[in-house]
C-alpha cells in the first residue's frame, strides 16, 4: 500500500448525509488520495465537496461488485462503507460479498463514523504499509 491510498466511499441512502459530513470534515486529507464511490454517493460528494472522485455504478446496479473486483485485483486500499443497519437493502447479498472480500484481502474497513475517524487519524494512513495477507494455498489445494 503506497502513501497515496485508493479509498472507496460508499453509503446507503440513510447514511449518505453522515458520509458527506465526514468527507467535508476531512476533505483536505482525502483530496491527497485517489477516491472512488458508487453511484449517487459519488455524485453527492463530487458536487458538495468539489473533490475528484471516480464514480462507479450504483450499488444495486453492480457498483458493490465493481468494488469487490477492485479489492480482489489489488486496486483498492481502504473501504469506508457507512451502511444502514436499520433498513433491509434489496442488494444485501452484494453488500455481504463486498464486506467478505474486504476481510478476505485484509483491507481496512470502516462501517461507522467512529471507525472512519480512527482509521483516517492513524499514523499509517499517510505512510506506506504492507498488510499481512493470509495464506490460502492450503484451502485452494483441498479437495471436496
Amino acid at each position: 500500500m503506497k502513501k497515496r491510498k485508493r479509498i472507496a466511499l460508499v453509503a446507503h441512502d440513510q447514511r449518505k448525509e453522515d458520509l458527506l459530513t465526514w468527507v467535508k470534515y476531512n476533505v483536505d486529507l482525502l483530496s491527497r488520495h485517489e477516491l472512488y464511490a458508487t453511484g449517487t454517493t459519488g455524485n453527492i460528494i463530487s458536487e458538495k465537496c468539489s473533490i475528484d472522485i471516480h464514480r462507479l455504478k450504483s450499488g444495486p446496479l453492480g457498483g458493490d461488485q465493481q468494488l469487490g473486483a477492485m479489492i480482489a485485483n489489488g486496486e483498492l486500499d481502504i473501504l469506508i462503507f457507512l451502511w444502514d443497519p436499520m433498513t433491509t437493502q434489496p442488494h444485501d447479498v452484494d453488500v455481504k460479498a463486498l464486506l467478505r472480500m474486504s476481510v478476505l484481502y485484509n483491507l481496512p474497513v470502516a462501517c461507522n463514523r467512529s471507525t472512519a475517524d480512527f482509521l483516517i487519524s492513524s499514523s499509517l494512513f499517510n505512510e506506506e504499509y504492507e498488510p499481512v495477507m493470509k495464506d490460502y494455498s492450503k484451502y485452494l489445494k483441498r479437495t471436496v
